[in-house]
């Protein structure tokens, strides 16, 4: 298997309803997205995951991590990991689009899910 390198019109494009997503990659031991979510999107409630770390870096707007139960604001730079069964859910916490570069590892699917069917 070789590298990847995307520039930065590069990567699948997903939309889903109002909001649009780019992958970046797809590998077994890794999945990584850059998500965008407008101001309307009310977020993703708290949640676990038993098979994979769920890691995000904020790159533009501002949102608002729950990880177990401690809610914190984070702005671009910040960057949150949650191990396997860790709680955690976010919000778009500002009056713009946020965006986050979103990375799982190992790959469990969720590329796979987002596309449309």
């Amino acid at each position: 298997m070789s590298g990847i390198v995307i520039s930065p019109e590069g990567g699948e494009r997903l939309q889903r309803e109002s909001r649009h997503h780019r992958v970046l990659c797809e590998l077994p031991a890794l999945e990584v997205v850059e998500l965008s979510f407008g101001p309307e999107f009310e977020g993703v409630d708290p949640h676990t995951h038993a098979d994979h770390t769920d890691c995000f870096f904020v790159l533009a707007g501002e949102a608002e991590f729950t990880v177990e139960g401690e809610t914190v604001r984070a702005g671009p730079g910040a960057f949150v990991a949650t191990p396997i069964g860790t709680v955690h859910g976010f919000r778009n916490a500002g009056d713009r689009e946020l965006r986050l570069l979103n990375i799982h590892a190992p790959t469990t699917g969720f590329v796979e899910r987002m596309r449309p069917r």
